[in-house]
């Protein structure tokens, strides 16, 4: 199987939208709407406007994981939207895994020294995912001022970018 990560744009709010919702709120039982998450209305203001990104990975032109970055700070940026719709996940396809390459790389080829992110407890899956990329956990308290806080989020991670790479 053949994936292509690419930036997505407005063109792919609804795939995005359907693939976000479906995940959230039928296989997790988040309680969060569309209402609550308006940036995916639209994504090339909310993301691309302030230096960040949203990409989409696809499979033969199927949208099948999304992550996304928020530029809050020059140096800072805040992990967001990333999913993966369930039958391409694991280690086979590792979409996830090539997802969050992207973004990172995008990070330091922009000049960010840290990555954050939010999300839930109940995403026991994302968490370990995220720990083993060296994302470290923190409190809310431990968060930039800037970092922007989803309501529904509490379980924060931080990612020091090492400029090297």
């Amino acid at each position: 199987m053949n994936i292509n990560i690419i930036p997505i744009q407005n063109l792919h709010a609804e795939a995005a939208i359907e693939l976000i919702l479906n995940i959230q709120q039928k296989e997790f039982n988040v309680p969060i709407t569309l209402e609550d998450q308006p940036d995916l209305l639209q994504i090339q203001d909310f993301y691309y406007s302030t230096g960040g990104c949203f990409w989409g990975a696809f499979i033969d032109n199927q949208l099948v994981g999304t992550i996304a970055l928020i530029k809050f700070d020059n140096e800072a940026g805040a992990i967001r939207k990333m999913f993966v719709k369930k039958e391409f996940r694991g280690k086979d396809l590792s979409i996830a895994q090539k997802l969050l390459e992207t973004l990172i790389a995008y990070a330091r080829k922009n000049g960010l020294t840290d990555l954050y992110l939010g999300t839930i407890t109940k995403l026991e899956a994302a968490l370990r995912f995220y720990e083993r990329n060296s994302f470290i956990r923190v409190e809310k308290t431990d968060l930039p001022k800037a970092f922007p806080l989803m309501s529904a989020d509490n379980v924060f991670c931080h990612l020091t970018l090492n400029q090297e790479q």
